[in-house]
């Protein structure tokens, strides 16, 4: 008796002096703020794509107008962005977009695409973590589903699996003009979506979604304003559905200590909330230095954002700086987005002045590609001006030069020469340039427009 008695205290010992050391070990594990940034830079895509989601599919049902639909269904933009347009910056007015946010946790999803032939029109599709994981441009009957299920594809279908149960389609389709958008919308009301288990059910109704006023709310404020502990209690749970991806894996080994992971619980740190207060508060500009260690200059004046953009691997800093400055940003293969600043001086570009945008050669894109150049305030929002004119584009009314060159005017009053004439206001602006479907071999050797002023 009293030798079993002998061995219960020993026992008891080891496993008090065992959890003493681990607690000593737990204790001693020193968390810096560089491994709190880098949890931060790692999860803000995720995060910010989660958020965005819950806006968009606030909705009992999609309203024509309102860029929101609930989750599994399309919302469709009826009109093109203007200088009243401010729930996004750098706003796009070459395309009309349609969206579509799925959930594949619990089912895989129908989408019927439409073959367009007579202009650009694609879907982009996103995994929960910002990457491009596959571009769509044939019509055709998709089939999406996380990888991993089981989906009994139709006949003729075509299986797009993604590592997430969160995807996110975007769908570009090009504007011709004034006047184009019945035709647009012969596009968009021959797109289908709808769960795997209504295939072939022409009497399917799409199920009415919920609102909730709380998800009234900017993503990016959203993501910024949440505490340490809620931040990335909400990071661990969605990372759960949606799985570090297969290059992760040293990241991963190194964020546990700090318990962020699929299904982990966030560890007590020091001055925690302290550090992440710092984080947050040069996280903007962080970005916007991360992302100029990414760009790739055309010569001259205009410089555009290099691989992987789109399809980041494990360049999470660049990841997440593209997350908080153009969520949904393509892969160079399908569109490269220049941007420039200045003249071609070195001078801020600003309104007060007048200046000539010449082009050599206009931009050199694929069959079935486009070009344009917008201007953009100090704001980053569309300009208001007297004509409703936001950029030049391949589509415009423009007027070649005798030697096939072309001169825009850039300026806040109207030219006198009768020459194209792209109005910028009278305080600071820049330009952006849009490739979709560039020549990117020709890119390498094209000369790029210059900005002289008057």
């Amino acid at each position: 008796m009293k030798k079993n008695l002998l061995i219960v205290a020993l026992t008891a010992m080891a496993v008090l002096v065992g959890c003493t050391k681990e607690k000593e070990s737990e204790e001693n594990v020193i968390i810096t703020q560089d491994d709190l940034k880098e949890a931060f830079y790692y999860t803000f895509p995720l995060m910010i794509m989660d958020a965005t989601e819950s806006v968009e599919t606030n909705a009992e049902t999609f309203v024509p107008g309102v860029p929101r639909a609930p989750v599994n269904q399309l919302i469709h933009a009826i009109k093109m962005a203007d200088a009243t347009s401010t729930s996004v910056v750098t706003p796009n007015v070459d395309t009309y977009y349609t969206r579509l946010w799925m959930d594949l946790s619990k089912v895989s999803l129908v989408l019927e695409f439409p073959d367009v032939k007579d202009r650009f029109c694609n879907i982009q599709v996103l995994d929960a973590w910002t990457n491009t994981t596959k571009v769509i441009y044939d019509g055709g009957t998709y089939v999406f589903a996380k990888k991993g299920q089981k989906a009994d594809v139709p006949a003729g279908a075509t299986l797009v699996e993604l590592p997430t149960s969160l995807g996110w389609c975007i769908f570009r389709i090009v504007n011709k003009g004034e006047g184009d958008y019945p035709e647009v919308k012969k596009i968009q009301d021959a797109m289908k979506a709808y769960p795997l288990s209504a295939y072939g059910n022409a009497n399917y109704v799409a199920p009415k979604g919920t609102y909730d006023s709380a998800k009234e709310f900017n993503p990016v404020q959203k993501c910024m304003t949440m505490s340490l502990q809620d931040y990335f209690a909400k990071a661990n749970e969605l990372m759960e559905e949606n799985p570090p991806l297969s290059f992760d894996t040293e990241i991963i080994n190194r964020m546990k200590k700090l318990g962020v992971g699929p299904g982990l619980k966030l560890v007590d740190i020091e001055q925690g909330e302290e550090m992440f207060r710092n984080i947050k508060a040069v996280f903007k500009t962080d970005a916007v230095q991360v992302a100029a260690h990414h760009k790739k200059s055309m010569g001259g004046i205009w410089s555009y954002f290099m691989d992987p953009i789109g399809d980041f691997g494990p360049e999470y800093a660049f990841r997440a700086a593209v997350a908080l400055v153009g969520l949904g940003a393509n892969t160079n293969e399908v569109a490269i987005y220049p941007r420039t600043d200045n003249d071609s001086e070195g001078n801020l570009l600003n309104g007060a002045n007048t200046y000539t945008l010449h082009f050599s050669s206009l931009p050199p894109v694929e069959e079935g590609g486009f070009w344009s150049i917008t201007a953009y305030g100090d704001n980053d929002y569309l300009i208001d001006n007297p004509i409703n004119r936001y950029n030049v584009t391949d589509r415009s009314d423009f007027k070649l030069n005798e030697d096939g060159t072309l001169d825009v005017t850039l300026s806040a009053t109207e030219p006198t020469d009768g020459s194209f004439w792209l109005p910028t206001g009278d305080k600071g602006f820049h330009l952006f340039m849009r490739l979709y479907l560039p020549d990117l071999k020709a890119v390498e050797n094209w000369t790029s427009p210059t900005i002289t002023r008057k």
